[in-house]
């Protein structure tokens, strides 16, 4: 399905012809914000070319990827033709002014759709921007599209009943990994350098771990939202980005969170790995992947010492399916009729958290608490927590998880086991590119740290960055 756009062509070819104009704009779409912002100081390039550059990029790969869903190239447009006067005039709004950036479809946009993936919000167009949104557009970035999204954010992968699944950039067959799916393959495949996705269990680590990207997820509280969706998540659901490199995830952050400032390290840090958690099954290629990203540190001189086994996030495996099941029989509440629209594995998910009693969702908030007292405890010890992002590498686009890991049979979160404790404890949480795969298949390694360490974090994501070259998005 091609994306919803509220444009003429005549703006297509003004595009076109701005793209032509005085710059190498053909080359712009792979740049990251740091370097187009560089780029818009110094002349060489404006935000319209730029904006030209990514859309073009978009015609070019989104047919195969259906990465984006839904444009605005009217309000794009106008953004990027003010954004170019500011930077001529040496008045820029923010480290995003003038930077392309899309929104993953669980976010609300004034004037596109919001459909949350599926059929019951088919027709919705918000008329007001949520918080995070709204700091962006202030900040002048230019809002082109909205992002494929797995149906409410509630599965590992991206696909739905209204747009269809999108695929990942390195191997459509494969797919990108949800929720933030269609985020993850468009700043992969180079249809924008920046994408503003949501984390609830995982959604931003996971899916940044098959396309080589940085996906950052927040601490609790860092990024505000309001004027969205129902919160169905509890608390767990943070909005971040995901970008190319570490330094475009601190620009986002510099604009869209509160009281972020950001840092370098000082000191080695002690890191705990834990190569997996319990007797979780994970990929060989992504254990050794990650066995490598430790030794990296080991050799940057931090303190790395292996906990074999992990048992703190245990817990995990009975308080996800709690919370996830009985929000969604909440949401259908208000939704008479829902039964004919939504996807079965949906139907039946609404269903299990419908038969579950009230003490069933007290005690996950139990087992929460008591997880947040042995974290605490960890922390005063460790500074952060190295594990993969992802068990498994990714899987046949269209199918919800992989069956099989490392030859074991494994269930719907077997894949995601490493992702959801950062959720339920508010912790700041960061997927960077390790090795990949013999195949070429991106890997992720995660970092997690105390509540509100998201500069320690990201200093950390970043000196290890700089330790190694990055891969290249796929041409």
């Amino acid at each position: 399905m091609r994306p919803r756009r509220r444009a003429h062509r005549r703006h297509r070819a003004r595009m076109s012809a701005i793209a032509h104009a005085d710059a190498p704009a053909a080359t712009l779409w792979n740049r990251t914000a740091g370097q187009l912002a560089q780029l818009y100081a110094r002349g060489e390039a404006t935000p319209e070319q730029a904006l030209a550059a990514v859309l073009e990029r978009l015609d070019a790969v989104n047919p195969r990827l259906n990465a984006v869903i839904a444009l605005d190239l009217e309000g794009a447009l106008a953004a990027a033709a003010a954004s170019t006067r500011r930077w001529r005039a040496g008045t820029p709004l923010s480290p995003l002014d003038g930077i392309p950036v899309s929104v993953k479809d669980n976010i609300l946009q004034a004037g596109l759709p919001a459909t949350w993936g599926s059929r019951l919000y088919r027709e919705f167009v918000p008329e007001r921007d949520e918080t995070p949104v709204a700091r962006l557009r202030a900040g002048g970035a230019v809002l082109f599209g909205k992002t494929n999204v797995p149906e409410f954010t509630l599965q590992g992968y991206t696909d739905n009943l209204v747009f269809g699944p999108t695929r990942n950039p390195y191997d459509v067959a494969l797919t990108p990994g949800g929720s933030s799916g269609g985020a993850v393959a468009a700043v992969a495949a180079g249809i924008g350098p920046l994408a503003l996705g949501t984390d609830g269990g995982g959604s931003i680590r996971r899916p940044a771990s098959h396309t080589g990207l940085v996906g950052f997820k927040p601490s609790r509280g860092l990024v505000p939202r309001a004027h969205g969706f129902p919160t169905i998540l509890h608390d767990f659901e943070v909005a971040g980005p995901l970008a190319r490199d570490v330094s475009d995830v601190v620009r986002m952050l510099r604009v869209i969170a509160d009281d972020f400032a950001p840092t370098v390290l000082h000191r080695p840090l002690a890191i705990l790995f834990a190569p997996t958690f319990a007797a979780a099954p994970v990929d060989p290629e992504i254990a050794a992947s990650v066995a490598e990203a430790a030794g990296r540190f080991a050799a940057l001189g931090h303190r790395v010492e292996v906990a074999d086994p992990f048992l703190m996030a245990e817990p995990m495996l009975e308080i996800w399916p709690v919370v996830s099941q009985t929000a969604l029989a909440w949401l259908m509440q208000g939704h008479p009729g829902f039964e004919h629209a939504i996807s079965p594995s949906l139907l039946e998910m609404a269903a299990q958290g419908a038969a579950r009693p009230a003490t069933d969702y007290l005690g996950a908030l139990n087992a929460i608490a008591a997880m947040g007292q042995d974290s605490a405890g960890l922390f005063e010890t460790f500074d952060l927590i190295l594990t993969p992002s992802a068990a498994a590498l990714p899987w046949p686009a269209t199918e919800p998880y992989p069956a099989r890991i490392a030859g074991q049979a494994v269930g719907p979160r077997g894949h995601a086991v490493f992702t959801p404790f950062a959720n339920v404890l508010g912790l700041p949480a960061v997927s960077l590119p390790a090795r990949p795969s013999a195949r070429g298949l991106p890997i992720g390694v995660q970092l997690v740290g105390a509540p509100r360490a998201d500069a320690l974090v990201l200093a950390a994501a970043a000196q290890y960055e700089a330790a190694g070259e990055l891969d290249v998005p796929p041409s």
